[in-house]
């Protein structure tokens, strides 16, 4: 079974706040916009790519289709290396309980791989794990990042490729995603993959009752998995 993992709100909770601040920090030195915290409330981060995020941001502060585009490259370059800078040392804390169990018994199971597919873009994805200390269960080379596509719904294909065997995709009947929103569901529908939530975000059970199975936290989520 290839498991790829969600990051915010399903293996770190409140870590947030650096990202944050490096995306502004990129929009506004690459598209001078100065009031990006003004436009948030309209954004509805949870579940987006960074690139989507920055795109919704930006089209409200005025910013043209074409520069957007652009400005891509630029965007995310500035946010990862303002990222590294602003991140704490240590996201240990950050760390969602039961996380560190889970990540240790799945990784021990000669049936199971382990990857990514977050909406980050994948430089800041990788310095959130290793400075929460589990960044060693998720190889480099795998997974799917915001870096990848501005739309979430491609990343699924894009990690069953990259864990196919020469050439061939990862089988969609061995795939599940593991995330904390509707869009995570809605990417792994996209893709024909299954989908199991944690309401460790900032979504209720009820609120992610599309996906396979919906479990209340990282200990449920073992036992669901067990299960599929």
């Amino acid at each position: 079974m290839l498991i790829l993992f969600d990051i915010d709100g399903t293996l770190l909770a409140g870590a947030t706040k650096a990202h944050r601040e490096a995306l502004d920090a990129a929009l506004r030195e690459v598209h001078g916009v100065e009031d990006s915290e003004t436009f948030r409330p309209s954004v509805h981060p949870a579940g987006r790519t960074d690139g989507e995020i920055a795109r919704m941001t930006l089209v409200l502060a005025g910013v043209s289709a074409k520069q957007i585009d652009d400005g891509s490259d630029a965007v995310r370059e500035v946010c990862c290396r303002e990222y590294e800078r602003r991140c704490p040392n240590d996201l240990a804390h950050r760390v969602i309980p039961g996380i560190p169990e889970l990540l240790l018994s799945l990784f021990s199971d000669d049936g199971v791989r382990l990857a990514l597919l977050t909406g980050n873009f994948e430089p800041i994805a990788r310095i959130k794990l290793k400075r929460a200390g589990i960044g060693m269960y998720f190889p480099v080379g795998q997974g799917a990042f915001g870096s990848d596509s501005e739309d979430r719904t491609e990343l699924p294909a894009i990690a069953r490729h990259r864990a196919g065997d020469a050439g061939t995709p990862y089988p969609r009947a061995q795939t599940v995603v593991i995330g904390d929103t509707p869009l995570d569901i809605a990417c792994a529908r996209a893709d024909g993959v299954r989908c199991v939530a944690m309401a460790t975000g900032p979504f209720g059970v009820e609120e992610l009752h599309e996906a396979d199975a919906v479990a209340a936290d990282a200990h449920e989520l073992l036992g669901v998995l067990e299960r599929l």
